[in-house]
């Protein structure tokens, strides 16, 4: 009976998302290098994915060039897969998407992966400054999906319009979401689907519900398969992660007040930083966040993964040393979670 459980269990994959931070009192190029790495020390760690997300106009995240910063992380990395957690579709014409992960699924085969989102990742102006154009209706993205699909089909070869490279290649495409419309579109496509329960994390159980409840099997993937963001900050003993989780905390506090700035240091008392009511608004958005030593940060993952039945974590840790940070992720690569399969 033993041996059998044994073999009904599996380890949950773990992979890494890194907005790559610019750090106060840092330039963005102490971020490119502290991202490299990160990426070198997860491959090592036994990471399966290392994803930037596409962010503009704010002074803290340096990953607004997210296909030249994959280029770089998977050229200096030899076996880690390396993508987009996401490209943000409306920001782009899809033919220069599909040229670009193209050119970097040529250059790194086998390793490339393509993260699309719906959202600008930017405010209205800088999103007017990306695209000319933000008088789009719910039915462009989809439309924009499918075009770029197309360009990424080798049926496309017969087209007047054609990417190359990009044309026949096997990249895989997810969607990503904070509501259920990508839930709904990966589950009709037949695609991978990425949850950012690391900001918004209230309808993530409706959407995990939604997109396995209407999946339709394709040519890319038989059955659902679903990846949950969430924030881990681990240490060796819970008082240090505490202490650590403040970095992450005010980089939310900024994002509330419309304040973008650099990753700050932690400080030891938050309550002299928040108001009682941005302290509450803030631990809405990061209520899948874990924080504490390795025994503590398992207990949270085993029951967090124990209640999603999440194919895949994605992790993001905001923490402000990068030794500290790489810290944190071999932490969490020795207690990646179990569940029955």
């Amino acid at each position: 009976m033993k041996e059998t459980l044994a073999e009904n269990k599996r380890t949950i994959p773990l992979s890494i998302l890194d907005l790559v931070p610019i750090l106060s009192g840092k330039t963005a190029m102490d971020s490119f290098k502290n991202s490299l790495d990160l990426a070198r020390k997860a491959e090592q760690f036994g990471y399966k994915r290392y994803w930037m997300a596409e962010h503009h106009n704010m002074a803290g995240i340096a990953s607004s060039a997210t296909s030249i910063l994959i280029g770089y992380i998977a050229g200096g990395t030899s076996s880690i897969r390396v993508g987009s957690g996401g490209i943000m579709l409306p920001n782009h014409a899809p033919l220069v998407i599909a040229e670009q992960f193209g050119t970097l699924e040529s250059l790194y085969p086998g390793r490339i992966d393509l993260g699309i989102g719906r959202a600008p990742g930017t405010d209205q102006l800088t999103a007017r400054a990306l695209r000319r154009d933000v008088t789009e209706s719910i039915d462009d993205f989809p439309r924009n999906l499918d075009e770029l699909r197309t360009y990424l089909s080798a049926e496309n070869s017969i087209s007047r319009v054609r990417a190359v490279p990009g044309e026949g290649l096997d990249i895989p495409i997810w969607l990503l979401g904070s509501s259920t419309f990508s839930a709904q579109l990966a589950a009709m496509l037949g695609l991978p689907f990425a949850f950012a329960s690391h900001f918004a994390p209230r309808l993530l159980h409706t959407s995990l519900k939604i997109y396995r409840d209407t999946f339709q099997p394709s040519e890319f993937l038989q059955k659902p398969y679903a990846m949950a963001g969430i924030n881990v900050i681990a240490a060796d003993t819970d008082e240090d992660a505490e202490l650590l989780a403040s970095s992450l905390y005010s980089s939310f506090l900024n994002v509330l007040r419309g304040t973008p700035n650099p990753l700050k240091p932690p400080v030891s008392d938050m309550d002299v930083v928040w108001s009682p009511s941005e302290k509450y608004a803030v631990l809405q958005m990061l209520d899948y966040t874990f924080i504490g030593g390795p025994e503590k940060v398992k207990k949270m993952l085993q029951a967090f993964t124990r209640e999603t039945e999440i194919d895949e974590l994605i992790i993001a840790s905001h923490i402000y040393e990068h030794e500290k940070r790489v810290r944190s992720y071999e932490i969490l690569s020795t207690i990646a979670p179990v569940i029955n399969s």
